[in-house]
């Protein structure tokens, strides 16, 4: 893959470390006071809600949607369906600001953890702030992999380098100002992915022959091996087979529950609304956070584009058929397809500022979840939600940005765990990291819910059994974990399951036959049930 970095220049190198510059003095200057935790953790609770709202998009983009996206659209089936899951993500933020921010706001508390923990004892918070960690640490660290590996791929320097400058940057922008410059490095961040985007679908279509044009024309009209046409720009698709995840039932029934814990229960998010200056900012922060589907729209269109590009204009050189896998015409290496392009079809400096945004969907992801994890970490060992002195207050903002490191240090070095298991072995560790959310949205959902309508009733014995339930239950859907271990003996058990059907092969295997997105409310309605079941009625008069 060589061949690729002569096309990425010295300039190019100086627009993106010039950019990450810029970031950084920008989140100096706007970094205010750090006298307390709450001037570390909640921006002393004084940031303008559009700020926080851009904040919350920003992290919710990440590496992930910048360029696997594109790379989704681009596969010879793919198509926009995965746009539907857009409407149970407005109706669950729609909820959240109405009837989470409320309670958020009644206390001086710093996550949904406190609140769990005030309405249902020490131990619930315990269990909530375990699950919140174990899922974080998987999913967040895939996601500076996604984005380090292309990065590898198109610029000369090694994954090594590409994994320190995003864990360098992401700890220097937490320890400098806590969440005031989290969020305000996120909002620009938020200006550089929609100006990259954008940027890059008009160089596309104005260099197509009939311009946009050519693009709803090739991109409606696909013809597959099979013989049959896929229309690349479909949105709607009310297929009631429970194993496709990209349907209508699944975004207005299953994608809420998703949601609703992403934005109202998460700590990576729920965070930022923590730092308004009041619930009505809040809301309006998560509410207005909807526009960010605007962004993906964008990035569903960058993937139709490139589909055109690539069919109109087929890669002859090999090291760009190589570094992205072309064959048969199609892209093997779909997260690559957009940043090679970046790099051999846009002129000089402007790749290098786009290519800065992939590394600042990086390093927005990365610093977002060190301050979320700094911040529960420290719940654990002190009362954060109580009155300090000022001596007090400076050893915990103290404790804090030791936090703040370790888990930089952690989830970097976790990252660079996960390639060499990647590189040396045939497991899964994509699908495997991004599918712990599955595991864990239901129980923490469900426990958050128990203590908002529960009227203190909620067992810390219910919610253990229900998560472990929810937990076991998600084992047998998904087929991340039986991977590990797959053989033909364990397919054909597996296969007498209702939940798999077999795939035969050199090597047996199995394939799920209903989507986990039907667990997320099923496991939250379980956790709930166990949680009230071995509940019993709470003194709240001195919570």
């Amino acid at each position: 893959m060589d061949g690729l970095h002569q096309f990425f220049t010295g300039l190019d190198w100086a627009v993106v470390f010039g950019y990450l510059a810029l970031t950084t003095l920008v989140g100096h200057l706007l970094r205010g006071k750090q006298a307390s935790i709450r001037d570390f953790f909640l921006g002393g609770r004084s940031l303008p809600w559009p700020a926080v709202s851009g904040s919350i998009i920003a992290t919710e983009i990440s590496g992930v949607t910048f360029i696997g996206v594109p790379g989704a659209v681009m596969a010879l089936s793919g198509d926009f369906t995965y746009l539907q899951w857009a409407l149970g993500s407005i109706a669950a933020r729609i909820i959240v600001g109405i009837f989470f921010v409320k309670v958020f706001y009644e206390k001086d508390i710093y996550s949904p953890y406190d609140y769990m923990g005030n309405r249902l004892g020490p131990g619930v918070k315990r269990l909530a702030t375990v699950l919140f960690t174990v899922g974080s640490i998987l999913a967040q660290s895939v996601r500076v992999l996604v984005a380090a590996l292309p990065l590898q791929v198109v610029t000369p320097m090694p994954f090594g380098w590409c994994i320190v400058v995003i864990g360098v940057f992401a700890v220097g922008w937490t320890l400098m100002g806590g969440m005031q410059t989290v969020i305000w490095t996120d909002v620009m961040q938020f200006v550089l992915f929609v100006a990259g985007g954008v940027t890059a679908l008009l160089w596309m279509v104005g260099g197509f022959e009939d311009g946009w044009a050519t693009l709803f024309e090739t991109a409606r009209s696909v013809e597959q091996f099979d013989g049959t046409t896929v229309n690349k720009l479909q949105v709607l698709n009310f297929s009631l087979d429970p194993s496709v995840e990209f349907t209508f039932w699944v975004a207005i029934f299953a994608v809420p529950f998703l949601n609703l814990n992403a934005f109202g229960v998460d700590q990576l998010n729920a965070q930022r609304m923590f730092c308004c200056r009041n619930a009505g900012d809040a809301r309006k922060a998560i509410i207005w956070s909807s526009a960010g589907q605007f962004v993906t729209v964008l990035m569903l269109f960058v993937g139709a584009a490139l589909f055109v590009f690539y069919q109109k204009s087929p890669p002859t050189d090999p090291s760009i058929m190589n570094a992205i896998g072309w064959e048969g015409g199609q892209p093997r290496n779909g997260d690559n397809v957009f940043p090679v392009w970046i790099v051999t079809e846009l002129p000089v400096a402007l790749r290098g500022l786009i290519l800065a945004g992939i590394f600042a969907a990086a390093i927005s992801s990365l610093d977002s979840i060190l301050a979320a994890l700094s911040q529960t970490t420290l719940a654990l060992f002190y009362h954060t939600d109580r009155e300090h002195t000022e001596e007090q207050q400076n050893r915990m903002v103290g404790v804090s940005r030791i936090l703040v490191v370790v888990w930089g240090l952690l989830l970097t070095g976790f990252t660079f765990l996960l390639f060499a298991v990647k590189e040396r072995t045939n497991i899964p560790i994509l699908p495997l990291a991004f599918g712990m959310t599955s595991y864990t949205v239901g129980p923490l959902l469900g426990m958050f819910l128990v203590a908002l309508l529960g009227r203190g009733r909620g067992s810390i014995v219910g919610l253990v059994i229900g998560a472990v339930i929810s937990f076991v239950l998600v084992v047998f859907v998904r087929t991340d974990v039986w991977v590990l271990f797959m053989n033909d003996s364990l397919a054909d058990f597996l296969a007498q399951l209702p939940t798999y059907e077999l795939v035969d092969g050199e090597t047996k295997s199995v394939k799920s036959t209903i989507s986990s997105a039907w667990m997320w409310p099923i496991t939250t309605f379980i956790t709930i049930g166990f949680g009230l079941l071995f509940a019993k009625k709470r003194d709240l008069g001195n919570d």
